[in-house]
């Protein structure tokens, strides 16, 4: 009976490189490192100082991620991962919120906007009275 030294045992199989959980991500391998020098992601570390990440730094990374797309800084992660005080996590949220609210409303106007020139009868829509009435809110007029 031979003893293969190559083998991994089925901690090692559930743990993923910092490479593997870059391709998983579509995220290059220095963000996952700053993030760590950030003390957002605490990889384990194996032979050779090698980063080791599981399935809880997947939730923390899709955690980051989404909290990036909703305009969330990094520090503003950071201090929501720290913090045990769930109220300090809510106000957090709120202040995040009030922004993703009024960026949402921006974005609504825009798509209107475009929309509206899209949908113009007009051979240049920037002629158009009624796309000028989409912009006069934006131009104070």
């Amino acid at each position: 009976m031979r003893l293969n030294a190559d083998m991994k045992s089925s901690d090692d199989d559930a743990m993923m490189s910092i490479g593997e959980i870059a391709r998983r991500f579509g995220l290059p391998t220095h963000v996952l490192r700053h993030w760590e020098s950030m003390g957002l992601l605490t990889p384990a570390r194996v032979r050779a100082d090698r980063r080791r990440y599981d399935r809880d730094h997947l939730y923390r990374v899709a955690v980051i991620l989404r909290a990036k797309e909703a305009g969330f800084s990094l520090a503003d992660i950071r201090e929501m991962i720290a913090t045990g005080d769930p109220e300090a996590r809510r106000d957090i949220l709120r202040r995040r919120h009030a922004d993703l609210t009024r960026r949402v409303a921006q974005a609504r106007s825009s798509l209107h906007m475009i929309e509206c020139a899209l949908s113009c009868d007009h051979e240049d829509f920037t002629g158009c009275a009624h796309f000028q009435r989409t912009l006069a809110e934006k131009i104070g007029v």
